[in-house]
Order: C-alpha cells, then structure tokens, then sequence
C-alpha cells in the first residue's frame, strides 16, 4: 500500500474492479487520491468496494457493465467525455480463463468468448478511451495480461492466444501514441490468490500466493503521472520493465 498521494485529482478507470485483481487495484488508487470509475459485472462487489473507497475519503462512479458489450463500452466513453473530458488513467484487468484443455477439445463458442472478453473487448476500451486519455496532461493506461502469453503450455492454448494477442496489440498502440503525452505498458501478475487463479490450479494451496493487494501498488504505479515508460512489459517476477 502506498500512502502518497501521487493520484490526487485524477479520474481512473478500472475494468474487473468488483473482485480480486481489479478491486484491489481500485481500492489502491483510490487511497492515493484518484476518482475511481468501477466497471464490473457484479453489482454486489461494486457497492462492496464503493463502500471502502468511501471509508478512504475518496469517491468512485460504479458502472455495472458486461465488458464484452462494446456499444457499452462506447457509452461509457461518452459518458466520461461529457462529465469529465479526459481521463487520466485507465487500468484495464477484466479477463476470462476459459476452459484449460486441448485445443480440439474446446468449443468454438468458448474460444470465442474468451477472445472476446481478452482482446476485443480491450481494443473497444482503446477505440473509446484514446481521445480521453490524450485530452489529460499525462495519460496512463495499463493492461493485465500473462506470461502465459509466452510459455504457451499445453491445455494453456485459448487462454495463451488471447494474451499474445493482447500484448501485441497494445505494442502496436504504443507505438502510434508514442509522440503523444501518453504511456501505455503491460503487466503481468504472475499466480496471486484469485478466483480465476483457483479455477486454474485446484490444488494449489492459496495461502502460498501473494493476495490481490500485495500486487496493486505495482499496477497502480503504471499509471502515475511519473511513470516514464511505454510499450514495455512490467513483469512482478522479475520486478522489472522488458521489451514486449
């Protein structure tokens, strides 16, 4: 946890913010000062965290939203662009395991699904939130993804795909936004104690695992005004920035 007050002022979105990774992470820039859009699909969760933001001084807007719903997610753009005109940070965290199989196994509507929710839905969150984010005078945004993307292991297949082609699209975009004042990187968390983390390995023992809130300082510090990097992979194993 972070007592500084780096996000005074600032409007941040987070995605998945009704549990685990993306809660934490909300929770996190909010002590840090940060106005917090919560965008999640349970209701429940979302007034949860509202709760605790509120507890911190801080204010958050809840936006109960399936993230796969892109003309949603263009409402929201809008949404902001009328109340706020920009946006100053945006930590993008939804994301769907899907079913760990072989890959003749799994059903097309699965593969789709996941890469609906795991790349689609974060190129909408790109096509709706550039100009926001260019409008601030330091745009930060981060994206959860995996080193599943680069081991590839065998049954990972669906799961793997969807985060390669995350990383190489927010790569790309770094680079079309790379004269611009914003800074966009990735992250990956590596095993923490989640919902979908359980799902994954059933007999892993979750008391070895960092929780959710050990890990979000080191997100939200991706998306400090300070945060000089773009294009680059945050990698917590390594504790460290490398190339994409």
């Amino acid at each position: 946890m972070s007592d500084t007050k780096d996000l005074q002022g600032k409007v941040v979105l987070v995605t998945g913010a009704s549990r685990g990774i993306g809660y934490a992470s909300a929770l996190e820039a909010a002590r840090r000062g940060a106005h917090i859009i919560a965008v999640g699909r349970t209701v429940g969760g979302l007034e949860e965290l509202d709760d605790e933001i509120q507890e911190l001084g801080s204010a958050s807007t809840l936006v109960p939203l399936d993230i796969s719903d892109g003309d949603a997610i263009d409402r929201l753009g809008a949404a902001i662009f009328e109340r706020w005109g920009l946006l100053d940070g945006l930590i993008a965290n939804a994301g769907l395991l899907g079913t760990l199989s072989p890959l003749p196994h799994i059903k097309p509507q699965e593969f789709e699904n996941v890469l609906r929710v795991n790349v689609t839905a974060n190129f909408r969150l790109v096509r709706s939130l550039d100009l926001l984010l260019r409008q601030a005078d330091a745009g930060r945004a981060v994206f959860i993804s995996s080193s599943a993307a680069k081991s590839a292991r065998p049954y990972w297949g669906l799961y793997a795909a969807s985060k390669a082609a995350l990383d190489a699209m927010i790569k790309s975009y770094a680079g079309e936004i790379a004269q611009s004042s914003v800074k966009v990187n990735v992250f990956y968390p590596g095993a923490v104690r989640t919902a979908m983390r359980k799902k994954a390995m059933p007999g892993e023992n979750p008391e070895t695992l960092p929780t959710p809130a050990e890990i979000a300082p080191k997100i939200v510090d991706l998306i400090k005004p300070s945060t000089s990097e773009n294009g680059r992979l945050f990698d917590i194993q390594n504790n460290g920035f490398s190339d994409l």
